[in-house]
């Protein structure tokens, strides 16, 4: 990081929104964010005790979960603090870099997770019978492990690219969060051959990502075409349904936002509301009220604690 930087402390602006909406958006987005870590927190609960769902399909999406809840934590909370004061805008120099790093780190994890689980799920169609071996412990262990390593890898990479760049004013982040497109605009240097950079490695990540998921589900698609009960085909539809929905509201933004070089405008932080506030509400919503094996597993854990107080 260059010792030239003078800038020690920055101002993130927020969303572009009327004064006198802070206090809705403000109780609108705590709500959410309660709801968010509480629902995720149930989803981890859940499958911790259930061992009908100690299976690789639900090893993923603890991993999704725990992902989920810190990827709102790292965002959400600061955004709350600049609706409430002047003074809760203000952000360090050090902690934006800290928010920039573990932002792109649980994303871009979050991302290859995805992918991973795509995988999972053409394998338990395609392979019925192998899939036990296939998608071993050690396996699904070896894969969430290169999620993480590669999640971290990327958010390296954006961050040094960031902040290796002398930034000596002014200071106004146009954004809710500390994120590489608005505060390269702030760097007192030339930034395209960063910005074509940084384009590029989300490309690949991005694109590359979404390009597996599509492969992975024409290829699921096909398997289950083969089915020959109507009942085996449904319920191979309903257990790739809820992935696929997370999937699109998760990509969909974030394809959005990053593969626009150049790009500033202020509808970019409404978009990324979607991915980086609803979206970790939504996975524990759609995996519990489409999944029914989650759904029974929460009604038996709800009777245990009730069993448990009647006793």
């Amino acid at each position: 990081m260059s010792n030239s930087s003078l800038v020690t402390v920055f101002i993130l602006t927020g969303l572009p929104h009327s004064p006198v909406l802070d206090a809705p958006v403000f109780g609108i987005f705590l709500v959410v964010y309660v709801l968010t870590v509480l629902g995720n927190l149930l989803i981890l609960l859940v499958i911790r005790v259930d061992s009908y769902l100690h299976t690789p399909m639900y090893y993923f999406l603890t991993n999704l979960s725990f992902i989920d809840m810190w990827f709102s934590t790292v965002t959400v909370p600061k955004m709350l603090m600049t609706l409430v004061s002047p003074s809760g805008r203000a952000i360090s120099f050090h902690s934006c870099v800290a928010q920039l790093y573990f932002f792109h780190f649980l994303g871009s994890t979050e991302c290859f997770l995805y992918t991973v689980m795509s995988y999972d799920r053409y394998l338990a169609i395609s392979y019925p019978l192998r899939y036990t071996s296939m998608m071993s412990g050690s396996t699904c262990a070896l894969l969430a492990t290169g999620t993480w390593l590669s999640g971290s890898l990327h958010s390296a990479v954006q961050t040094t690219l960031t902040f290796h760049l002398p930034y000596c004013g002014p200071n106004q982040i146009q954004h809710y969060l500390c994120d590489a497109p608005p505060i390269l605009k702030l760097a007192c240097a030339d930034t395209s051959a960063i910005e074509i950079v940084i384009f590029v490695t989300v490309g690949i990540v991005g694109s590359g990502c979404f390009l597996l998921i599509v492969l992975s589900y024409v290829s699921i698609v096909c398997s289950i075409l083969r089915i020959r009960t109507s009942e085996g085909r449904r319920r191979a539809f309903q257990t790739c349904a809820s992935h696929c929905t997370v999937v699109l509201c998760f990509f969909g933004p974030g394809l959005f936002i990053y593969l626009r070089p150049g790009s500033r405008k202020p509808v970019d932080g409404v978009v990324a509301v979607f991915y980086t506030v609803l979206t970790p509400l939504l996975n524990p919503v759609v995996y519990t009220l489409r999944n029914k094996e989650v759904k029974k597993a929460m009604l038996k854990l709800r009777d245990k604690v009730a069993h448990s107080q009647r006793e």
